[in-house]
């Protein structure tokens, strides 16, 4: 109880700071022009920009007037991408050959995604669903891995995602990461991690099983991490035989992020700026630092992240060159979104909650018997 209190505490305090310390205007802001100017006329010409510019603050946006329909596409596109997991989800269970409709899928999504976006960190849903579908089932085991499985390709699709898009981006020589090292590092970085867990993936085809089993107990022997990396590495075991299931949960993966990508976008269109063309990122920014963004404040511990997504998107948009004030601004609009969602999702669990169970094995049993 009190652990939670103090991440609820942690989140809101942290969301205060960033509010607090981007409420007033600032000078200097960075403008993609100017970042081109002083790539080549060196840091007078940044200076002078920085010295003649003002970045608005927190104070002045709110003052403007609010559009309500970049809010609303953006929840049709976010409540779209959620389904979508949910499918993904079902697809990676049925791919164990376990009886589990897609009402059930739906009613422990829906409740899961309340969970998170609620209560502090990100897991809490996951355990609910873990619980909730390994009661139903007789390979428990087998049901569980399922929820880790579905996770980590939620996550190894945003790296794929950042991989690919960056990649078209520097093919076709994009200013988008031609004038940005730090998203050429990112890109990178994605790139190299997507290179390490292919290279794992074809490596445990060629593992014995007495091997891997091996494997799994050397991790169970880390400090605190032992148990989650063992049950991961058991997860990947068992479905690296079901290779066509896990690519086709990767492509739901990847559209329902561009789902998310899109949502972001609207949301930040929700306040008024004078300049959406030098005061928000374009789509292609957003294809890269979005997901970024949403991994960061997937890992805060705080009730969906709150505070540490706000920081991150205030981060991410300055380095593009834009005012951090529309990224926490931007953050918060989506967060607006992510509650509605939410609540309604919850709503639906309670109407849909016993109305399509899945009868436990002993239960089967005693209904033919």
């Amino acid at each position: 109880m009190k652990a939670g209190l103090l991440k609820y505490g942690i989140g809101l305090g942290l969301l205060a700071l960033v509010i607090w310390l981007n409420w007033n205007a600032r000078p200097g802001k960075s403008t993609p022009e100017g970042q081109n100017l002083a790539t080549v006329g060196g840091g007078l010409v940044n200076g002078w920009e920085v010295a003649t510019r003002t970045t608005p603050g927190l104070g002045e946006t709110l003052s403007r007037p609010i559009h309500i329909l970049p809010m609303l596409v953006g929840f049709v596109l976010c409540a779209g991408a959620l389904l979508l997991t949910i499918v993904r989800w079902h697809l990676l269970v049925r791919a164990q050959n376990l009886d589990f409709p897609l009402r059930s899928a739906m009613r422990l999504g829906l409740v899961g995604y309340f969970l998170n976006t609620f209560m502090p960190g990100s897991v809490g849903g996951d355990i609910l669903k873990a619980v909730a579908i390994s009661r139903e089932q007789s390979r428990r085991a087998v049901a569980v891995s399922t929820i880790i499985i579905d996770r980590a390709i939620g996550l190894w699709a945003i790296v794929w995602f950042v991989a690919l898009a960056g990649g078209v981006f520097w093919l076709l020589d994009d200013p988008v990461l031609t004038n940005s090292p730090q998203l050429q590092r990112l890109v990178i970085l994605s790139s190299q991690v997507i290179l390490v867990t292919v290279l794992i993936w074809v490596g445990l085809g060629f593992l014995s099983e007495r091997r891997s089993e091996r494997i799994s107990l050397w991790f169970r022997t880390i400090p605190r991490l032992g148990g989650s990396l063992s049950e991961m590495w058991d997860a990947a075991r068992l479905y690296r035989r079901q290779r066509r299931a896990v690519f086709l949960a990767l492509a739901l993966s990847l559209v329902s992020h561009c789902g998310w990508i899109s949502a972001f976008h609207f949301a930040a269109r929700t306040f008024e700026v004078p300049d959406a063309a030098t005061d928000l990122p374009t789509y292609s920014q957003h294809m890269l630092i979005v997901p970024v963004g949403m991994t960061l404040q997937a890992l805060f511990p705080a009730p969906g992240g709150v505070g540490g997504g706000e920081a991150a998107f205030a981060w991410l948009y300055s380095v593009v060159g834009r005012p951090a004030a529309n990224g926490i601004l931007a953050c918060l609009a989506q967060r607006v979104i992510s509650w509605s969602l939410g609540l309604i999702g919850y709503l639906f669990y309670l109407r849909m909650k016993g109305v399509d169970r899945v009868p436990t094995p002993a239960e089967r049993a005693l209904a033919e018997g």
